[in-house]
């Protein structure tokens, strides 16, 4: 037995995305705990839920919206990429893997909004 959100790709790839920002905020210096480390752990763990949450309404128009909800978190999750590698708490290889699954994430979910009716 599954909850249909579960079986949606952007879920399962959004789930990734909060377990590789989790263990990303390890790194960073402890005096971040409760400024970027919190700010980007909870903007990931956001995408995935408003997808889950947005998925059980019965309209196509308030899943949508849950949908855009999801990609500004995304859109978040990347200013946060930003400040830290301009803080150098990741190397521009880091950057450049999760830019490119937040870039990955954030076309597939617009596609799929586009795509509810």
């Amino acid at each position: 037995m599954k909850f249909k959100f579960e079986s949606l790709l952007i879920w399962q790839k959004a789930m990734d995305l909060g377990d590789n920002m989790d263990k990303l905020t390890e790194l960073f210096p402890e005096k971040e705990i409760y400024n970027l480390s919190s700010q980007i752990r909870r903007a990931s763990d956001s995408v995935a839920l408003n997808i889950s949450e947005g998925s059980i309404l019965q309209s196509g128009a308030e899943f949508r919206k849950f949908l855009g909800y999801s990609i500004r978190s995304i859109a978040e999750v990347v200013t946060c990429l930003h400040k830290a590698k301009r803080r150098n708490y990741i190397s521009q290889k880091a950057f450049d893997g999760f830019y490119k699954d937040c870039f990955d994430l954030m076309n597939m979910t617009i596609a799929f909004r586009n795509k509810v009716k």
